[in-house]
Order: C-alpha cells, then sequence, then structure tokens
C-alpha cells in the first residue's frame, strides 16, 4: 500500500492544491481530469469575475511549489475572471514538471471501489488497495490501483434541474436544445444563440444575477433581445443583496445593479414562479409554473445550482447527510436552510471522513447539493487530507481558516460563495446545531444568512 500512489480525482483549484500538499508530505500523486486541461469546468465560466480577490483564491503548497519557476503571483487585491484563475494560476501549476508528470487528462474517472472487493465486503477491507476505473481520451478503459482517493471532481458536471422539489421539470429533457449552459458568455462565445432572442433566466444566485446583467449589454447592441427572470420566491431581494454594506464592493455593486434593471423594466421578473414543465414547439419553448402562468422563451438559461455525481462512487462505503449529500459530520454545518459561508467552521479530514478509510470528498462537491462553498475552505480540507494520509494526525486535527473579516457570504441557488453566488450578513445566535468552537469566516452582505433568512 506504501507503494501505491494516491488518486486526486479533478484537477481544478481544490485537486491541485491536493497535489501540491501531498508532494509536500512526500506522497505521490496520480492526477485523473475529465477535461482537456487543468480547469477545464472553470473555462466554461471564465468570463465572469469572482467576488473574491486573488489573495483569497491562491493556495498555500501551491504558491510554494510555484515560486521557485520564476512564477509571479498576481496582485492580490484583484478580483480575477474565471480565465485569469486558469491562466495566471491553474495553467502555470499544471505545467510544473512535478504536477504535469503525474496529471491525466482527458481521463474520466467512472467507479471506485476496491480491490476484488464490493462494498458489502468488510474483511481486510482497510488494507486492501482502491480500484480506481478509468476511461482515457482513446476511449480505452483502464483500471489504475491506488493506495487512496482524493475526490475533488467537483459538481459543475450535474446542474440542478429546472423543476421544482428537486425533480426535472415535465418535459425538461426534451426541451434540452432549448436550455443553455448554466453561465453562457451571452456576450463572446455564446453571443449568436441569445442576440435578438427572448431569453428567460431561471434562479436566485448571483449567477442568475451576472447572465442578467451581461443580457442587458447585450441588448443594448442587439435591440431584438428580450430579458425574462423567473424566482422560484416571492421577492428577488436576496439577490440585490446588501448593496454598500456588502463585505465585497464588487458582489453589492452587482445587486445594485441588476435592482436597477429590474425596475427601469430592461428585465421583466416574475416571481413565485415554480417551474412545472416546459413544452417544446416549434420556434420556442412554452415554460409553465406551478400555478398555471406560463412564459414563452426562445432560449432557457438554468442558475439553479449543482449537485454532486455519486454514481462513481456506489461500491464506496459513503455516510452522507440526508439532506445535503455531504460527510455526515459536514452536513448540518453548511445546511442552506439556515447556514452561509461565514457560519461554517474550519474543517479537515476528521469531518470529512466516510467508514471507507482513506477515502475523502473534498471541495465544492464536499459540500453536496449547499452552495456555500469558499476556495479557501477548499485548501484547508485538502491541507488536513494530505497530513492525515501522510500520519501526521496532529496537523491533521489543528484546521483554520485566515479571512481578514468575520461575515458571511450567503447561500445561492447558482453555484458556490467564490464565483458568482453569495449573500447575506452575521448568523443567527441560534441555529439547527452547534459545531464545537465555530469560527466565523466569509465577508458580510447586508442580508440574513441562509434560506430562513427569506421570509
Amino acid at each position: 500500500m506504501k507503494k501505491l500512489p494516491i488518486a486526486v480525482i479533478g484537477a481544478g483549484p481544490v485537486g491541485l492544491a491536493a497535489v501540491a500538499h501531498l508532494l509536500e508530505r512526500g506522497l505521490e500523486p496520480v492526477i485523473f481530469e475529465a477535461g482537456p486541461t487543468a480547469g477545464a469546468a472553470i473555462d466554461q465560466w471564465r468570463h465572469i469575475r469572482l467576488f473574491s480577490p486573488w489573495r483569497f483564491n491562491l493556495d498555500a503548497a501551491a504558491v510554494r511549489l510555484l515560486e521557485p519557476s520564476g512564477w509571479e503571483a498576481p496582485r492580490l487585491t484583484a478580483l480575477p475572471h474565471g480565465g485569469e484563475l486558469i491562466d495566471d494560476y491553474l495553467a502555470p501549476l499544471a505545467a510544473l514538471p512535478a504536477i504535469s508528470s503525474r496529471l491525466q487528462t482527458g481521463a474520466r474517472v467512472i467507479a471506485v471501489t476496491r480491490a476484488g472487493l464490493d462494498k458489502t465486503h468488510v474483511r481486510d477491507r482497510d488494507t486492501t488497495p482502491f480500484v480506481v476505473r478509468v476511461e482515457h481520451e482513446d476511449g480505452e478503459i483502464r483500471d489504475h490501483t491506488v493506495a487512496a482517493v482524493i475526490d475533488a471532481s467537483g459538481t459543475w458536471s450535474t446542474r440542478n434541474p429546472l423543476g421544482t422539489s428537486g425533480l426535472a421539470a415535465i418535459g425538461e429533457n426534451t426541451a434540452a436544445g432549448r436550455i443553455s449552459a448554466p453561465l453562457p458568455d451571452v456576450m463572446g462565445r455564446d453571443r449568436s444563440s441569445f442576440a435578438g432572442r427572448r431569453v428567460l433566466v431561471v434562479g436566485a444566485g448571483h449567477s442568475a444575477a451576472n447572465t442578467l446583467i451581461n443580457l442587458a449589454d447585450l441588448a443594448k447592441d442587439e435591440p431584438g433581445t428580450t430579458i425574462l427572470w423567473a424566482v422560484r420566491g416571492a421577492s428577488a431581494e436576496k439577490v440585490y443583496g446588501g448593496g454598500d454594506a456588502d463585505g465585497l464592493p464588487a458582489r453589492g455593486q452587482l445587486g445594485s445593479r441588476l435592482r436597477r434593471l429590474v425596475e427601469a423594466g430592461t428585465v421583466e421578473l416574475h416571481t413565485g414562479f415554480g417551474i412545472s414543465s416546459l413544452k417544446t414547439l416549434d420556434n420556442h419553448v412554452s415554460v409553465e409554473a406551478v400555478d398555471g402562468r406560463t412564459l414563452d422563451a426562445d432560449v432557457v438559461v438554468p442558475c439553479t445550482g449543482f449537485r454532486p455525481d455519486l454514481d462513481i462512487l456506489r461500491e464506496v462505503r459513503l455516510n452522507l447527510d440526508p439532506a445535503v449529500e455531504a460527510p455526515v459530520e459536514l452536513g448540518p454545518l453548511i445546511d442552506p436552510e439556515f447556514h452561509s459561508c461565514g457560519t461554517v467552521p474550519p474543517h479537515g479530514a476528521r469531518v470529512l471522513a466516510h467508514p471507507e478509510k482513506d477515502f475523502y470528498i473534498v471541495g465544492m462537491k464536499s459540500y453536496g447539493r449547499a452552495p456555500t462553498f469558499l476556495l479557501a475552505t477548499g485548501y484547508e480540507q485538502v491541507r488536513s487530507v494530505a497530513a492525515s494520509l501522510a500520519g501526521d494526525r496532529a496537523a491533521a486535527d489543528t484546521v483554520h481558516l485566515e479571512l481578514p473579516e468575520t461575515g458571511v457570504c450567503s447561500t445561492d441557488a447558482g453555484t458556490s460563495c467564490d464565483v458568482p453566488g453569495p449573500d447575506t450578513l452575521a448568523p443567527p445566535e441560534t441555529g439547527c446545531c452547534a459545531a464545537p468552537e465555530p469560527v466565523l469566516v466569509g465577508f458580510p452582505t447586508g442580508l440574513t444568512p441562509g434560506r430562513s433568512g427569506t421570509a
């Protein structure tokens, strides 16, 4: 077992940070990335600017690995676009010989199990190597034997459905040709799909806000562009945010600008619009709400959030929270009914552990269906996990986050808190659950945290 590598699934920011920490510990990683390059998921929203500045988006071990190569750190107070996160950080990191020699791109993991044991077998399980089954870009499927597995594959590939109750709306699959990617580049790469069209944006997070504002800019140049916005709630106040009270000014400005667009009639807002069905017609799609209202659109943008793909882990012994599908000890701490980024205490290997020894889900995927993830949280997760796999229990259990302000970065049905998707103020004095020595992290937004803060 000690001679085998440790598999890291996903070469995004948290996956590459995990590799950097493993290397510092003298452990041997092998990285499987489904996309053609590191950060392939982020490349899908490279046109979006993050709310958090560079200093919160760089992992310490990754920076230590980069510095000897002559890499120049970006201005730490600047707000990077997704493309800059790739070009100025992830791509140089992945190109380092220490990582590039261990990185396999076009390598999609399709299953994780124990060698010769399905999940029902107990005897010698903890001392049996893992097998990671991978479909490589040439179409060949190969099994890789490893000592441990760190799943940092994220959630980008599995968006939440448009329908209510967690299910796809009736006709949603049939209407797939009229449904765009969650964060389309409406001013650039995807312009032709939106110019002069009637566009319906669905969702109440900052992913929706970004798209709506970009569509408004597009409409200035393309007069035939009509913008509709549907939210399930009775109000869009949570999306507008706290304005000047927001600890991340860029996020506060986003909400304020969107409010002005709605008030001016540039964006047509429909509240209380829970989608029940989509009917695909010859030249558009008709979207029907639960209460019978209908909206006609040429294209629908689903800003409804994401959920983890757990199919590849069917033969792994998991212990997941029944609500948010996060590790069971983490679930109550991040449940979006009650919590936001700032109300989640720092946590590491002990909280992330499953019954399957030496198996960890980290990063955005570790938060399951909760949208309150911060990159800084993921970096601390993998630092602790690497220490645990190296046998340094003291370092693994000593977890902390160093963010300069107390507050929160609220829940958002769109995506994580680092990317289009936060908003709230301080946590309530009482909540659903208590955590040992809670440490508040994040940024104030001027709103109440969690869905419970939405009347």
